[in-house]
C-alpha cells in the first residue's frame, strides 16, 4: 500500500509499489509554489498522488521536473496541468516513444527485438490492464547541464549526472533541506542482455553525487536513506568498480578480494552488484574486440 510521508515540512513522497513498479514521487514545498519530482507510472499514479497531497492540505504542485525518460517516470505526464521540465536528452528519449502502440502484441514484438524489456512490459500491463490508452506529452521546458529553481524559501538544484541506468538522469538537490532525490540514478543498465554497471561510469556517476551536501537521499524504487545508509551503499559500488578494473573482470577474484576486504562472507546484495559489474566488463570487452 502506498503512503505519503514526511521528510521535512519542505519534503513530502509517496512510497513505491514493486508489483507495478511504481517509483516515488515527490514535493517540494516552497513558499512560492510546489515542485513535483517525477510524473509517475499512468495517469492514475499521478492523479492519485495529487489526491493524497491534497487531503495532507499540501499546496498543489505547479511544476514537475523528470528524472529520466523511463515509462514508470513519464506516463503520468498527461493528467498533470502544469510546467514540466526535463533534460534535453529526456525529451529527445520520450520524442523516440510517440509512436510506439501500447498493445500485448506491440510490447511482446518489441520484446522478441530487444526494443523493450520483459521486466517493463510486465508491469506496463499490470498497472493498466487491457485499457491501455497511453499517451506521450512531451516536458514544456528543458536545460542541458543544470537549472536551479527558486520556489520561495527552498531551492532546487536540477542536475545531469546520467550513468549506466540512463543517460539521461537528472538528481534534484533540495538545497536548504540537504536532501537529494537521486531517482534510479544509481541503479543498473537494465536495456541490455544482461543487468550491468560499468565502472567507468558508475566512479564518474559516484564523483558528481558526493559534490552535493546531503544528510538524505531517496532512491525511487526503494525508500529514503540517510547519509550513513547511502555512504554504505556508495562504498560497495566504488569498491566493487575499482576491483572489477583492477582484477580484469574476473568474478571469482573479485569476489574473493572483496570478501578480504570486508573481512566476512558476501550478503545476496554485495554478489548481486559484483555479477552487475562483471556483466558490464565482459559486455564492454566483446564491443572492443
Amino acid at each position: 500500500m502506498q503512503t505519503l510521508k514526511k521528510i521535512t515540512d519542505r519534503f513530502w513522497y509517496q512510497t513505491p509499489v514493486s508489483e507495478t513498479d511504481r517509483p516515488i514521487l515527490g514535493a517540494v514545498i516552497g513558499d512560492k509554489m510546489t515542485l513535483m519530482i517525477d510524473a509517475g507510472n499512468s495517469e492514475a499514479h499521478a492523479s492519485y498522488f495529487l489526491s493524497e497531497l491534497e487531503k495532507h492540505h499540501i499546496p498543489a504542485p505547479s511544476m514537475a521536473v523528470l528524472t529520466h525518460w523511463h515509462w514508470d517516470h513519464i506516463f503520468g505526464l498527461p493528467a498533470l496541468d502544469m510546467l514540466s521540465i526535463a533534460s534535453s536528452l529526456t525529451k529527445t528519449e520520450m520524442e523516440r516513444l510517440k509512436p510506439f502502440q501500447w498493445t500485448d502484441e506491440a510490447l511482446d514484438e518489441r520484446v522478441r527485438s530487444g526494443v523493450e524489456i520483459e521486466f517493463c512490459a510486465s508491469a506496463i500491463k499490470k498497472e493498466f490492464g487491457s485499457d491501455r490508452d497511453i499517451k506521450i506529452k512531451l516536458p514544456d521546458i528543458t536545460f542541458e547541464k543544470r537549472l536551479e529553481i527558486d520556489l520561495g524559501g527552498v531551492t532546487c538544484q536540477l542536475q545531469h549526472v546520467g550513468g549506466d541506468h540512463s543517460a539521461d538522469s537528472v538528481v534534484v538537490y533540495i538545497k536548504e533541506e540537504k536532501i537529494l532525490f537521486l531517482g534510479d540514478a544509481i541503479y543498473a543498465n537494465l536495456y541490455s542482455s544482461k543487468w550491468n554497471f560499468t565502472s567507468g561510469r558508475m566512479l564518474k556517476l559516484l564523483d558528481s553525487i558526493e559534490k552535493f551536501d546531503a544528510d538524505t537521499y531517496i532512491l525511487s524504487h526503494w525508500k529514503a536513506l540517510s547519509r550513513a545508509e547511502y555512504m554504505q551503499e556508495a562504498e560497495l559500488l566504488r569498491k566493487a568498480a575499482q576491483l572489477t578494473m583492477q582484477l580484469n573482470g574476473e568474478k571469482a577474484e573479485i569476489k574473493k578480494a572483496y570478501r578480504a576486504y570486508k573481512n566476512r562472507e558476501l550478503n545476496e546484495n554485495e554478489l548481486e552488484v559484483i555479477e552487475y559489474f562483471v556483466n558490464g566488463y565482459d559486455l564492454e570487452q566483446k564491443k572492443e574486440l
